[in-house]
């Protein structure tokens, strides 16, 4: 059985986030692990020397209080969804969140990770250098990353962007058993600029090595790549964008608020990052 890492913050944007995180453990049958991590505050001893761990007690205790007040409604979402028979198990840690995303990842044996995103420019906010815009960089398990403004849909099309390297072919086998399950067709985009040296005859075997799967192929000319991928995800109706993982920047670029807005005003669609190995 899968298993999925949900940090969580309580917030609107991770409560959003849960619900896709319950309907993805539903396609690929997994149970779910939610972590909520805080960091203690810093304080220099000397100055508190007699309430120094009263203090840090007090903040524990308030974060037990409101991990234990928040469960149940997060419970409650997956009993509206007809979803409560899916496993959740619960991790409170102190410390850094991306250390304890990692340490739960190892210690749980974790096979994705879902979390959400917040803020007014969305998505280039998130991949700018905020604590969960480090995850995608730093581990080593795909991850699904939900908007706030992502309001759940059914999974009927996954765009994939490839640059027909051997390690896009390995996550596009992976996309494409998720598809599988998920009932989805694939739509694989190979933006080709003037610099582009992938030969046709790459493209074609590639074709012809996944001419049994639900994919279809695109290759558009075009200097404008992240304008073109936003293209390709609007007009094509994707529903989740899945790609090996990039640089940060290359993302933050991608959902720039000056390119999303030439295309619509709330740009909403699901990434999984995949990360791969050459």
């Amino acid at each position: 059985m899968k298993r999925i890492l949900f940090p969580t913050d309580f917030s609107v944007a991770a409560t959003n986030a849960f619900v896709h995180a319950l309907e993805f453990a539903k396609i690929v049958q997994g149970e779910l692990v939610l972590l909520h991590a805080f960091e203690l505050p810093v304080f220099d001893n000397q100055f508190f020397p007699e309430n120094y761990m009263v203090i840090y007690e007090s903040v524990e205790l308030s974060q037990f209080e409101m991990f234990k007040e928040e469960i149940p409604k997060l419970r409650a979402i997956a009993e509206e969804r007809h979803l409560d028979k899916i496993k959740m198990t619960h991790r409170l840690m102190d410390g850094n969140l991306l250390y304890n995303i990692n340490k739960s990842i190892k210690d749980d044996k974790i096979d994705y990770v879902v979390m959400g995103t917040e803020g007014a420019s969305g998505w280039s906010e998130f991949f700018s250098g905020t604590n969960t815009g480090n995850v995608l960089a730093d581990v080593d398990v795909p991850v699904l990353c939900i908007p706030v403004d992502a309001k759940y849909k059914k999974t009927e099309t996954i765009g994939f962007t490839t640059r027909f390297r051997t390690k896009d072919k390995k996550a596009l086998k992976k996309v494409v058993k998720l598809a599988k399950m998920a009932g989805a067709d694939v739509k694989c985009l190979y933006v080709k600029t003037n610099k582009s040296d992938v030969a046709k005859e790459t493209i074609k075997k590639w074709e012809q090595d996944f001419e049994e799967e639900p994919i279809e192929f695109f290759v558009i000319d075009s200097d404008e790549v992240k304008e073109t991928i936003l293209d390709f995800i609007l007009y094509k109706e994707i529903d989740i964008l899945t790609m090996v993982s990039y640089k940060k920047t290359f993302f933050q670029g991608l959902f720039h608020p000056s390119l999303t807005k030439k295309f619509a005003n709330n740009f909403d669609v699901p990434i999984l990052a995949i990360p791969m190995k050459e």
